[in-house]
Parts: structure tokens; sequence; C-alpha cells
């Protein structure tokens, strides 16, 4: 296509795969499709680098602070239902800080920690194939140094 204006874009997600003793740190949230599981996830804001952009959705969603550490993959993704596509960057990072007080962003009702075993027995409760797939690459050890990510500003 050379017309600019009919360019196609994808939306741009961050997500946070965050593993505990077996277990991994998800959102329960409403969805118009109902109540949905997923990894603190969200879309990338205009300026913000992706590093950024999955520190600042894993503290809104989860009230967590999260330091990346390593890219687990990137995954595109096309909503059959919306026609929306997005373009997934997860990552592996550690949690320090756990604002218990903090207001979580609207829609989610609770941050939770998922063993592996309920995640698969759930998976019609997923926001979308994504989250099973972020898991699995985890658990098979995929990870890329962050400095595969260039920001220019």
């Amino acid at each position: 296509m050379n017309d600019k204006t009919s360019q196609w874009k994808p939306n741009v997600t961050v997500a946070a795969v965050i593993e505990r003793g077996g277990a991994f740190l998800l959102v329960e949230e409403q969805t118009t499709d109902g109540v949905r599981y997923n990894q603190p996830a969200g879309h990338l804001e205009a300026g913000e680098s992706l590093v950024d952009a999955v520190i600042r959705e894993t503290l809104e969603e989860s009230a967590w602070r999260f330091t990346p550490s390593s890219l687990i993959g990137v995954y595109q993704y096309h909503q059959v239902a919306s026609g929306t596509t997005y373009l997934r960057f997860a990552f592996a990072g550690e949690l320090s800080d756990h604002d218990a007080g903090r207001t979580l962003d609207t829609g989610i009702l609770r941050a939770l920690w998922m063993p592996v075993a309920e995640i698969r027995a759930c998976r019609a409760k997923h926001r979308s194939p994504l989250l099973m797939q972020c898991v699995d690459d985890y658990l098979a050890g995929r990870r890329h140094p962050l400095e595969v990510l260039h920001h220019h500003s």
C-alpha cells in the first residue's frame, strides 16, 4: 500500500509474566465477554518505551512494582470477533513492592496468583490464547535480553 492514510496498524500491547513458587500473577477483569483472566497487560502509550509500558501496566493492574529482566517473545493475535489485531511484547522479571491499598485500573477486579494447572483448566476464561502461550514460552525457558529492544525518542 502506498496510501499512508489506509495503512493498517495493530494494537501494540505489553504483558508481564511473573512466576513465584509455580504460580503466576494474573488479573481477573470484567470484559465485554464477561469475567476473564490475563497477565497484567495493556496498551503502549504514545512516546512510551515498551519497558516503561510493562512497568506501568503491571503497577496499574496489580499494584505490584515490576522490574523486567528479559523479553519472552513477541506475539501477533487477531481477535476475530472484534477484527482487532494485537502485537504483544511479553516480559519476564521480578516484583518488589506491593501497594495493597492502591486502586486498580477500571475493569480489574483483583490480582491473584494461579498455579499452572489451574490456568490450563480455565482456558475458557482466558482473555485470549496469548495468556497460555506466554506461560508456556516462559516455562520453556524462552528469554531474550532487553538489549534487543531499542527506544529512540
